[in-house]
C-alpha cells in the first residue's frame, strides 16, 4: 500500500496470522483520492447456520479510532488462546463470531468522522425518529459540509453502510439467537452500553432479554464501571442503523436480535488531559499510550462476555426451557 492506516495494516495481518482459524474476506471497496479501501469481515468459530453468534463492529465513524484497536485487541487475544486454549476451542465449536473492525476505513484514513461521500454512517438508515431530534445532531440533510449528514433523501444507503447491514442479515439476523456490540466513543464521562431505541423512546420487544443479560453481567462481574441504558436515554436520532436492523427482525418472529453499542466516555479522557481538546481526534481517543493500553484491556472483559453469554443464551434468556429448568432445580433444594 501507498498510504498509511495502522488500523487497516494491522487487521490484514490478523488476517493473514489467523489461518486456518479465522476467515476474512472484502465486502466492498471504497476509494478516495486515489487510494482503494478494502472494507472485510473476519469470521471464526462454529458454521452451524444455527448457531448463536455475535457480532463485533468499529470504525464506524472515522475520527473514533479506539473502536477499532479495542476489537484489533480482542482478536490479537483469542489468536494467541487458540494455540494452548482448549476451552476456548471448545467454547468456539457452538457460537459463531463476525467482526467488522473497520466499516469506515476511508473516512479514518482521511481523520473525519463522515466517510468520504460527508455521510454520517449511522445517520444513513431509511427510518425516522417519531418524536422531535435535536438540530443537527439527530440527523440532517441540510449539507454534506454540516456534521451528522443523512445523505440524499430516497437514495440508497452508502455502501459502508449497505456492507454492514448485508453482514447482520446474512450472519445475524437468520439465527435464532445473536447479539450485536459497535464500539464508539465521544460521549459521556462514563462507559455506557446503549440499547435501542435511537429513533423512538417505545420500549424494545426484547427489553427483557437485554436486561437479562445486563443482570447476568452485574451478577458476574460487580465491580464493572458500565453504565446500561437505552440510547434514547440520552437522545433520539434519525436514520440509526442498529434500529433500522433491529426491525428487520419480524415481531412475529421467535428470534432474538440484541444490537448494543459499547459508547466509550472519551470525556474522561479529555478531562484528565485538557490539551486533547485542541486535537482533531482527542475527542475521542486517549492520547498517552499508558491511557491506550489501560482502554484496551478494560474492554476484553466486556467482549469475552459476550461470547459466552451467547453461547450460553438458553440457561440465563427468559422464557427459556434452560432457564426455567435452572428455576424448578432452585425450587426443589429450597
Amino acid at each position: 500500500m501507498d498510504f498509511n492506516l495502522p488500523e487497516l495494516t494491522e487487521l490484514e495481518r490478523i488476517i493473514q496470522e489467523g489461518h486456518p482459524y479465522l476467515e476474512g474476506r472484502s465486502v466492498c471497496e471504497i476509494e478516495l483520492k486515489g487510494h482503494h479501501f478494502p472494507v472485510y469481515v473476519l469470521s471464526i468459530g462454529s458454521k452451524d447456520p444455527a448457531a448463536p453468534a455475535v457480532g463485533f463492529f468499529g470504525g464506524v465513524h472515522g475520527l473514533e479510532r479506539i473502536g477499532t484497536r479495542v476489537l484489533l485487541a480482542f482478536l490479537r487475544s483469542l489468536l494467541a488462546r487458540l494455540k494452548w486454549d482448549a476451552a476456548l476451542h471448545h467454547q468456539l465449536a457452538s457460537v459463531r463470531l463476525i467482526f467488522m473492525p473497520l466499516v469506515n476505513p476511508a473516512g479514518m484514513w482521511d481523520s473525519t468522522r463522515c466517510n468520504p461521500r460527508g455521510v454520517d454512517l449511522m445517520r444513513n438508515a431509511p427510518i425516522n425518529a417519531s418524536e422531535k431530534v435535536l438540530f443537527l445532531l439527530g440527523g440532517q440533510r441540510i449539507s454534506s459540509r454540516l456534521p451528522w449528514y443523512r445523505g440524499v433523501s430516497d437514495a440508497p444507503m452508502e455502501a459502508e453502510a449497505q456492507a454492514l447491514c448485508g453482514v447482520v442479515q446474512q450472519e445475524l439476523l437468520s439465527r435464532e439467537f445473536s447479539i450485536a456490540l459497535d464500539c464508539h466513543s465521544g460521549f459521556g464521562l462514563k462507559d455506557r452500553i446503549w440499547f435501542p431505541y435511537a429513533h423512538s423512546r417505545t420500549p424494545i420487544r426484547h427489553l427483557p432479554q437485554v436486561l437479562a443479560l445486563k443482570d447476568l453481567f452485574n451478577q458476574t462481574y460487580r465491580e464493572h464501571n458500565y453504565l446500561f441504558e437505552a440510547q434514547n436515554c440520552q437522545y433520539l436520532t434519525h436514520g440509526d442503523l442498529w434500529d433500522y436492523l433491529y426491525l428487520q427482525v419480524p415481531a412475529s418472529s421467535d428470534r432474538v436480535f440484541l444490537p448494543l453499542t459499547l459508547e466509550m466516555g472519551s470525556w474522561r479522557w479529555v478531562k484528565e488531559n485538557p490539551r486533547q481538546l485542541f486535537s482533531r481526534l482527542g475527542m475521542f481517543n486517549p492520547k498517552s499510550p499508558g491511557r491506550l493500553h489501560r482502554v484496551l484491556r478494560s474492554h476484553l472483559v466486556w467482549l469475552d462476555f459476550l461470547t459466552r453469554a451467547a453461547g450460553a443464551h438458553q440457561y440465563w434468556m427468559p422464557g427459556s426451557l434452560g432457564q426455567q429448568a435452572q428455576q424448578e432445580h432452585g425450587m426443589h433444594h429450597e
